[in-house]
């Protein structure tokens, strides 16, 4: 049986290490609700087109990364939501029980091993 407060805890574990990360890369936008990869700031005023290059690829590779982080922390949230419904911790394909190993290492998991990749 599905230790509902531990899971809660873990989620909420998971979702302060998230939003940590999504605050070092990112900046939340209250207009649109979504998180947005912030420059990494300059040491220097003088810039060469390496260093300009060094920046948009990071620029880049933030945006990348917040992307994931947002899609981990949307799933962590909606999970945290749905935590009380009859529903959790049951496959949203088969509408069986998602295994505990499973719940245990992600519990905001939304499908059985089986599933995972459908």
């Amino acid at each position: 049986m599905l230790d509902k407060k531990k899971i809660k805890e873990k989620l909420e574990k998971e979702r302060d290490i998230l939003l940590g990360q999504l605050r070092d890369i990112g900046k939340l936008n209250p207009e649109t609700n979504e998180w947005e990869a912030i420059p990494e700031e300059r040491l220097s005023k003088e810039t060469d087109q390496n260093d300009m290059a060094d920046r948009f690829e990071d620029f880049e590779s933030r945006s990348i990364m917040i992307k994931a982080l947002e899609s981990r922390i949307n799933n962590v949230l909606s999970a945290m939501k749905g935590l009380n419904r009859e529903s959790f911790g049951k496959c949203e394909v088969c509408k069986k029980n998602i295994e505990m190993d499973r719940m245990e290492v992600n519990p905001a998991a939304r499908t059985c091993k089986k599933h995972l990749n459908g």
